[in-house]
Order: structure tokens, then sequence, then C-alpha cells
């Protein structure tokens, strides 16, 4: 598992990079499976930003509810729920 490449998405900034899961670890990423578990709603984010920004931090800390959510935090969300399909390579990545 550690020598596939998968999206590596920054729920804050958007950042996209397709490392495997230990150069995210090592680059500083929190992302599964290093940190975390695939489709646990937990925060997603690149060495740039901070998790008190992320959906995780709103619902966890926050106490915020699913409304209170940013279309951004819902569209995470819905993203981490459909892990690790939804992080896999395409044809179009290939280039």
């Amino acid at each position: 598992m550690s020598d596939a490449c998968f999206h590596h998405i920054c729920e804050v900034c958007g950042k996209d990079e397709i490392l495997t899961p230990d150069e995210a670890f090592t680059a500083g990423w929190d992302y599964p499976p290093r940190m975390g578990h695939f489709g646990v709603i937990s925060q997603r984010v690149c060495p740039d930003c901070l998790m008190t920004s992320s959906a995780w931090w709103a619902i966890a800390m926050d106490g915020y509810t699913a409304e209170m959510l940013s279309d951004r935090q819902r569209a995470a969300i819905a993203r981490i729920l459909a892990e690790p399909e939804s992080l896999a390579l395409t044809a179009d990545d290939e280039d």
C-alpha cells in the first residue's frame, strides 16, 4: 500500500499532490493511512495549512452541524467518506 500513489487534496487551500503515503507523511501532510484512517472524518491538510480550518475541527471542536458547514467543508466530507476510491488516480493523471 505504501508504494501506491494517490491524490492528497488539502481541504483548506485546495492543493492537490500525487504522492505515496510515505512521501506525504514525510512532507507533513495529515492524510491516511499514515495519519488517521480512510473514510473517517478527520483533517486532510497539507503542511502549509492548519487543522483548525478543517471540517473535522468545525464539527468536533466548534460544534458545527451539517447545516452550518460551508460548501467546501461539505465537499471535503463527501470526499473523505468515499475514500480511498475518491483519491484514486485516473487516466488524466498519467501525463
